[in-house]
């Protein structure tokens, strides 16, 4: 089971993106069987898409298209009210802010996947919250 990050959806959906290629390829060969992401993915990029830049914005519509490939095309991991909590909890033990948050919350998604790779355009920041995972962390 791989788990992708919200990073790597978007750079798939959007060709502007400088790790569209990559990102693609992972995504079109996606399955539910093996691809894995986080429920807070289908928001962040419904959000992110819809808010890009200029004329590169998509409409919510065609985002909502985006957010149903990624539900047919993966296992969808959401953490349990607990999980949430213990997640928040070691992020302010470990000094974490913002929105590192996000990735955090991933991160754990991830290991409820039991993912065997993490794939993210955000290494620096899966990397430092990934503790022992942090070797199954990379680029697409």
């Amino acid at each position: 089971m791989i788990f992708l990050d919200t990073s790597v959806w978007v750079a798939a959906f959007w060709t502007g993106h400088p790790g569209h290629d990559a990102s693609n390829k992972l995504v079109s060969s996606a399955t539910p069987q093996r691809t894995s992401c986080g429920l807070h993915s289908l928001a962040e990029v419904y959000a992110t898409i819809t808010a890009l830049p200029g004329k590169n914005a998509i409409p919510p519509d065609q985002a909502l298209l985006f957010v149903d490939e990624i539900s047919a095309r993966s296992t969808v991991y959401s953490l349990s009210q607990p999980e949430y909590l213990r997640t928040i909890r070691r992020c302010a033990e470990e000094q974490v802010r913002s929105g590192q948050i996000y990735d955090a919350l991933l991160m754990q998604c991830a290991r409820k996947a039991n993912a065997k790779s993490i794939y993210t355009w955000n290494i620096k920041h899966f990397r430092r919250l990934a503790g022992e995972w942090a070797d199954k962390v990379r680029t697409p």
